[in-house]
């Protein structure tokens, strides 16, 4: 069953060795040539693998991959049972929403520290289960230590914070706390932050 059509892939909930999972098949694009168009998705489905498992050696919660299939340009993985962050934010305890909210600055500063760039950093693409949150759709993401692309991916969080939950951006400050206590270059990201909204103002 498709559960999300995306740009790149389609996200199937499926069943694997008697288990519900997660299937994520990267689609063909008629407008590349053949042989670009399959370098580019083995590339693209390796590399999110690897990204997703090395979050997840870090301490930072992601799904479990379960088996990765490059002829078939599928990762199979964790099915995480729990609604987006973004639809459950607003109606949570304010007291357990602000440690929530310190919680995922720690995540994103620690994979930071560790030069992981989600690049699509949204409350769409975090899933709360139980009392975790559980970082998905690492599609965009790259290996970099460049302060810019890290200052990209904290931004585009704040961002779609302001655009989605504009009545709690005030809070938004626990994120930057937490993401402060794990990241001992945080306030270069912030600097950096500050730049691209004074470069937005102006183009």
């Amino acid at each position: 069953m498709i559960i999300r059509r995306g740009a790149e892939a389609e996200i199937h909930l499926t069943e694997w060795l008697g288990r519900q999972v997660i299937s994520k098949h990267r689609v063909p694009k008629a407008y590349r040539l053949p042989a670009v168009d399959e370098g580019l998705r083995i590339a693209r489905t390796k590399k999110e693998a690897k990204l997703i498992s090395d979050a997840r050696r870090l301490g930072i919660s992601t799904p479990i991959i379960f088996d990765i299939d490059l002829k078939a340009y599928k990762i199979i993985m964790e099915y995480i049972d729990g609604p987006r962050f973004k639809d459950i934010l607003i109606d949570l305890d304010k007291g357990e929403r602000a440690e929530l909210l310190r919680k995922l600055g720690k995540d994103i500063g620690r994979m930071h520290k560790n030069n992981i760039v989600h690049g699509d950093l949204t409350t769409s693409n975090i899933l709360k289960r139980d009392n975790k949150l559980y970082f998905i759709d690492f599609s965009l993401g790259d290996i970099c230590e460049d302060i810019e692309s890290k200052g990209v991916d904290l931004h585009l969080l704040m961002e779609a914070f302001e655009s989605t939950h504009p009545e709690l951006m005030e809070e938004f400050k626990f994120i930057l706390e937490g993401y402060h206590t794990e990241y001992d270059s945080a306030a270069e990201v912030e600097k950096k932050i500050a730049e691209i909204i004074k470069r937005g103002r102006y183009t």
